[in-house]
């Protein structure tokens, strides 16, 4: 991989800063959250000025393959503006880990980091499969490829670097595959919804993002269906949306190729 270089000042100053909105685990399992998020951001953003992450088979329990009925709804989205990422295959964690990876595994999800442990092989099998079901959904391009929990072990690295994704991100950056070119930098805002503690950890941080975050070219925010759960959580996602779109347009992924 080639050394990461951040952009530009010029291609900063041209596109002016950016919110970067999206809503993860997309997929027929989460249709009526999903259709909630989308109208909450709407409503924030002034549109359809986000980017949705399409999880093909959640758990294996929800085919995309098998819901017409969603792949409709995802290229209406599409159609819109929406941009759409592979997200994964499964969303679910099926490997063996040890050293730091475990750590990872155990303490950064609940079993979602799927391409935290696999092959370079299967993680390439994977992105291949999903963009192909994706991009026969909305019908046109991914916009890029994001590893559910932002995840990723070695295997899946190679694999993205020789696939034709043009984006990919991770927790702190999003970057080229390949060139490994860094396009934006800074700590995605998220939330976590499955026990009190990070319910409270997630309240804090966006907290305290909505303030120390400013001075950065591009802010990404993102959210899950789970949010929809916590009233707390809502009205957290409310004002950290709010505080940033006043001060920055809502943009596209796609800007950072510009």
């Amino acid at each position: 991989m080639m050394t990461a270089s951040a952009p530009s000042s010029s291609s900063r100053a041209g596109r002016g800063k950016l919110l970067l909105a999206s809503i993860h685990d997309v997929g027929p399992r989460f249709e009526r959250e999903v259709d909630l998020l989308a109208e909450r951001l709407s409503r924030l953003l002034g549109g359809p000025n986000f980017a949705m992450l399409v999880v093909p088979d959640h758990w294996g329990e929800a085919p995309l393959a098998e819901a017409p009925a969603f792949r409709r709804r995802l290229r209406e989205w599409a159609d819109m503006g929406v941009e759409m990422f592979v997200h994964g295959w499964f969303h679910k964690d099926l490997s063996e880990h040890d050293g730091l990876a475990s750590f990872k595994a155990r303490h950064m999800t609940a079993g979602e980091g799927e391409f935290l442990g696999l092959s370079r092989e299967v993680a390439a099998q994977r992105m291949r499969d999903g963009r192909a079901l994706v991009e026969d959904a909305i019908g046109r391009s991914a916009a890029g490829f994001i590893a559910p929990a932002w995840l990723y072990g070695p295997g899946a690295m190679e694999a993205l670097d020789e696939s034709s994704f043009a984006l990919a991100e991770d927790h702190m950056k999003v970057w080229r595959p390949g060139s490994g070119e860094v396009l934006a930098k800074g700590p995605v805002i998220t939330w976590a919804s499955r026990s009190k503690p990070r319910q409270a950890s997630s309240l804090f941080f966006s907290s305290l993002a909505r303030k120390a975050l400013h001075p950065l070219d591009v802010v990404r925010v993102a959210v899950h269906p789970g949010d929809t759960t916590v009233p707390a959580l809502l009205d957290s996602i409310d004002r950290t949306y709010a505080a940033f779109a006043r001060r920055r347009r809502a943009g596209r992924y796609a800007e950072l190729l510009a």
